[in-house]
Parts: C-alpha cells; sequence; structure tokens
C-alpha cells in the first residue's frame, strides 16, 4: 500500500494499464487530475473540444484494439464528451472517458456546472462507475479496462468528483479483478461449430458476411482461410469493410443500403449465409421480413444479445469470433480436400460483377467522387489509414475505396456521427504515427471539428484531409432531389468557407484540386509533407452516390442511377 490522492491514484492507474496517450481538455472540475498529469509517464494531447477528445480516443481504439482514453471536465465538457460516447458504443469501440465532478456535498444542488454525467452516460456506455473515495479508484480503473476491452468492447465512464480527487489514502493497485455479475462468453460452442460445419456443407451457394466483429477480434487471416477453404463469396457490412482485402478473388464488398450491387444481389441468391460478427442491422440488410427468406443462416457474435435480435437464425456461435472461425477450419480442414474453385455460384459471382461494372455511369465530368476516390487509392501505400466522414462522401468511400490491408479502414457507421472521421483520423495517427492517415471528407462533417487543423499542427500527427467539397449537406441534398422533388432547405453552405486558407491559418497545407492532375500533385504532396494537408476538391454539387437501396425497403430495390 502506498498513500497518495486520488488524482494521482488515477495517474498511476491508468500508467499500469499501459495508457501511453490521453486526449483531453482540463477545466475545474478536473484541475487536481490536471496537476497530476504533469508527473506523468504518458502523453497527453490537448483538444479543441471534447467531443473531439472522444473521437480521438475512439480512432486510438480501433488502430490499437485496446481501450482509448480521454479527459473532460463536469457540466458541459463532460455532456460535450457523449456524442462520442455514443459512438464508440454504437460501433463496439472500447474507450475510458473520465470525468470530473462537483464535490460530494454539492451533488444533486444544481451546483456550477454540475451534471448528473451517470445518468446521461448510462444508456450509451457498458458501465458508468463514480468513485465516492480516493482509495476506490485503483479498483475503478482497472474494473474498467476489464470491461471495455472485454466480451463485446466499448466506452466506459469514470465520474471523479473533485475532492475525491483531492483526498489521500492508502492504494492498493490491484493485478487481477473480478466483476461481480460480469462473465463475458470468450470460447466457441464446439456443438455449434459441428452444425454449421454440417449446414456449410450442404450449402451450394454459400456467402459469408463479415461484420464489425471481425475487425474488433483481429480475425482477419481465420475469415480468409475460412473463405478460401470454402471457396464463398466474401461480402461486408460497412462497418465490415476492411475485415477482408477487398482486392482478393473471393471479395465483393459492402452490402446494404451504399453497398456494391452485385453483393446485394448476390447475397440475396445464396442458400447459406456464415454472418461473422455482424448484427443485421437494417442499413445492411433492408428489410428484416425479406432478408434471409428461404436461406439457412449461421450466426458467430461475441455478444450474445445479438443473437435473434433483429433476424432468426438457424444456427448461433457465441463466442469469440478470431476463435470460432479458428475451430470451425480446423473442422472444415478435416472434411474438405479441395474446393472447385470454377463452380457455377462462382461464375455467377463474376458475371455479377461484369454486368453491374458495365451498367456503372459515372458522373460526366473530369474530376468526380468516384475518380477522386479511385486515384487516392492508386497512389496511397496499401497499409494507410482511412477514416470518413458521414454523408456522401461516406458512401462514395463504401463503393470507389478498396481497403486492400485489413483493420485499415473505419467509419461511424451505426451512428453515423457528422464530425467524427478527421478528430478520429489524428488518434489513428497517434495510435499508428508511421503510416499515412486520410480523413476522406464532404464539407458539411468537416467543418464541425475543423478546429482540430490546431491539434494536428502542434502535436505533430500530420493527417491528410481528402475533402470532397460540393459546398453542400450533400447527402441530404440528393434524398430532396430524389424524394422531395429537388424542394432543398437547410442544405447550401455558399462557398465558405475558404478550406485552403484554413489550413494555412492553422500552419498546416492547403491545396485546391480542380481536376484529376492536379489531384494527382496534391495527393503526392501530402505524403511528403510533416504537416498536415487539406486537400480542397471541387465536386459538382449534384453529383449522386450510386447505387443505393430505398430506405425501408429490401435489397431488391435498388436504384443504380
Amino acid at each position: 500500500m502506498v498513500e497518495m490522492i486520488g488524482a494521482k491514484a488515477l495517474i498511476h492507474a491508468l500508467e499500469k494499464e499501459g495508457v501511453d496517450i490521453v486526449f483531453g481538455l482540463p477545466g475545474g472540475a478536473n484541475l487536481p487530475i490536471y496537476d497530476a498529469l504533469v508527473d506523468a509517464n504518458f502523453r497527453h494531447i490537448l483538444v479543441r473540444h471534447e467531443q473531439s477528445a472522444s473521437h480521438m480516443a475512439d480512432g486510438y481504439a480501433r488502430i490499437k484494439r485496446k481501450a482509448g482514453v480521454c479527459f473532460a471536465t463536469s457540466g458541459p465538457g463532460a455532456t460535450n464528451l457523449i456524442t462520442g460516447i455514443a459512438t464508440a458504443h454504437a460501433d463496439s469501440s472500447p474507450m475510458i472517458a473520465v470525468t470530473g465532478q462537483v464535490p460530494l456535498a454539492m451533488i444533486g444542488k444544481d451546483a456550477f456546472q454540475e451534471t448528473d454525467i451517470i445518468g446521461v452516460a448510462n444508456p450509451c456506455t457498458k458501465y458508468a462507475f463514480q468513485p465516492r473515495s480516493a482509495h476506490e479508484i485503483p479498483e475503478t480503473v482497472k474494473k474498467a479496462f476489464y470491461i471495455a476491452e472485454s466480451g463485446r468492447p466499448g466506452p466506459v465512464l469514470i465520474d471523479i468528483p473533485k475532492d475525491v480527487q483531492q483526498s489521500s489514502a492508502d492504494m492498493n493497485f490491484p493485478e487481477l479483478i473480478k466483476v461481480r455479475g460480469y462473465s463475458p462468453v470468450i470460447d466457441a460452442d464446439l456443438s455449434q461449430l459441428g452444425k454449421s460445419v454440417e449446414i456449410l456443407l450442404n450449402s451450394e451457394r454459400p456467402i459469408i458476411m463479415g461484420g464489425g466483429g471481425v475487425i474488433l477480434s483481429g480475425a482477419f487471416s481465420e475469415l480468409q482461410a475460412v473463405a478460401e477453404i470454402l471457396m464463398a463469396p466474401v461480402v461486408t457490412t460497412f462497418k465490415g469493410k476492411g475485415s477482408f482485402p477487398e482486392n482478393h478473388p473471393l471479395a465483393m464488398g459492402p452490402i446494404g443500403m451504399h453497398g456494391h450491387a452485385e453483393a446485394n444481389k448476390m447475397i440475396l441468391e445464396a442458400d447459406c449465409i456464415l454472418a461473422v460478427g455482424a448484427r443485421f442491422s437494417d442499413r445492411s440488410v433492408g428489410r428484416y421480413d425479406e432478408f434471409g427468406r428461404g436461406m439457412s443462416i449461421i450466426h458467430m457474435d461475441v455478444d450474445p444479445a445479438e443473437i435473434g435480435k433483429n433476424k432468426s437464425v438457424d444456427v448461433a456461435v457465441i463466442g469469440d469470433v478470431k476463435s470460432s472461425l479458428r475451430t470451425l477450419f480446423k473442422m472444415l480442414s478435416k472434411v474438405i480436400v479441395k474446393k472447385d474453385q470454377d463452380n457455377p455460384w462462382l461464375r455467377r459471382r463474376k458475371e455479377l460483377i461484369d454486368h453491374y461494372a458495365e451498367t456503372l455511369k459515372d458522373y460526366p465530368r473530369d474530376l468526380t467522387a468516384r475518380k477522386a476516390l479511385k486515384k487516392l487509392r492508386e497512389i496511397l501505400p496499401a497499409n494507410s489509414i482511412a477514416t470518413t466522414e458521414v454523408g456522401q462522401c461516406q458512401m462514395w468511400a463504401s463503393l470507389h475505396f478498396d481497403v486492400i490491408s485489413p483493420g485499415t479502414f473505419f467509419s461511424s457507421t451505426g451512428l453515423g456521427t457528422m464530425g467524427f472521421g478527421f478528430p478520429a483520423s489524428i488518434g489513428a495517427k497517434a495510435a499508428r504515427p508511421v503510416v499515412p492517415v486520410v480523413d476522406i471528407a464532404g464539407d458539411g462533417s468537416f467543418n464541425m471539428t475543423e478546429n482540430s487543423l490546431a491539434v494536428s499542427v502542434l502535436d505533430n500527427l500530420p493527417v491528410i484531409v481528402f475533402l470532397m467539397n460540393n459546398y453542400m449537406l450533400g447527402m441530404v441534398a440528393q434524398w430532396q432531389r430524389t424524394f422531395y422533388n429537388r424542394r432543398y432547405s437547410g442544405v447550401h453552405q455558399r462557398n465558405c468557407p475558404d478550406y485552403v486558407k484554413i489550413a494555412q491559418a492553422y500552419g498546416a497545407q492547403g491545396i485546391k484540386a480542380q481536376s484529376l492532375s492536379e489531384l494527382e500533385k496534391a495527393i503526392r504532396s501530402a505524403l511528403k509533407m510533416e504537416v498536415a494537408t487539406v486537400i480542397d476538391i471541387i465536386i459538382d454539387p449534384e453529383e449522386d452516390v450510386y447505387p443505393f437501396v430505398i430506405p425501408g425497403t429490401g435489397l431488391k430495390d435498388m436504384v443504380t442511377g
């Protein structure tokens, strides 16, 4: 045991968990923590808004596959974190959010900058703690990391009253922890895997659907091994984009509302679906009553609550999907000698890809979103990390930016948070500084967190903002064109601001690109720069995302342009 104040105990407990970076912003209620932070053995990155702190911690977590950490003060500081916490919760990203709180005696008295952040955060966290004495802090931190990182990952909040931060106590830092009532499932159910093998062997048109759980568990090689032994085409959810290399001969890309036309068609023709770490969201499968009709469905997931939530399945394999896929592969390899690589099902895959490639019409300009993303993919190293903002840019990335190296692409898929991509890219760069990191952005979404350019410049985290700029809230405008007879409302951003000047004002590089040749020069310049670069790519505000599935319908109801 050692005596120290609560704030120092927090810092020491974080060090023991291997924390190397914290993203945060100080205020009155967390000043003791920031005083203790002066002597910390890890890096603190000062953000310009607490929402960005939580997105940076999220981006860090998605690359490291361990909990990212963010700090905020009480009241508005804490509530500013909530959007990022909810984003992490929706996408199963591990996070530890530490907030200051008014002193214990002031809680419930409407004190200055008091908010019941525990009550606010409960619906969008795995758990929320509020230690009431200083000696509870080490155990609370240990529990928080265990909960955040085990089973289905997610965010955990630790709200620490200011007097608890300042109080002194004898501290015990536990090496092991047990959380009563919390028992995540890890091992695969072998009996259910036996049933899965039987169904897969008896199917003529099997397809694999990779979800975000593949990325969370790092099951990339296992998924590829199962696909190759079955010679089964692989589609992904948008959250699962990057779980399977999209230049692989079995890859078909994302399904769903803005998925690949051939992938949407192919999955509807399958007789067996192996869904790995996917939750059958409406954005992926459309109408639940139509999707999967007449098919056998095998669902692998670490979270028992996902089984049958959206779609009834024939076989449920509960447990870590990496472990489940590894065991499934071993079982399949005992009964499959060699699958025919030239079978009718794979010929159908090629037929669909060729058909939709012929029908795909590009927008008639030299520089379009599709051409821009193809050029970006051509130039970027395969191991580069890409994040996206939310809107048309996100959907264009789904369709036209192939992920070659698994686990190098992520976006806000569950919550669809505008402003996520740029701070998340900074968090990703902090986690893996030696590779290029690009935020595939639209102007509407980038506007929300562009002040993080200061963080990128001052903390030497040079990312590239690939800004497809139509001076519109493009996705909303497209829907208004399509469904509301072009009655535009609240979507015009009126050529403001000048993003090149904005970048330069922060000390970053700003480049405007109005042709493919200018864009290529800009990308190559950005890859050489040691500061952030904003590439302002001028695209037509009338350019739409195609194909897309009409909201509220099935995957068959697809608009192709």
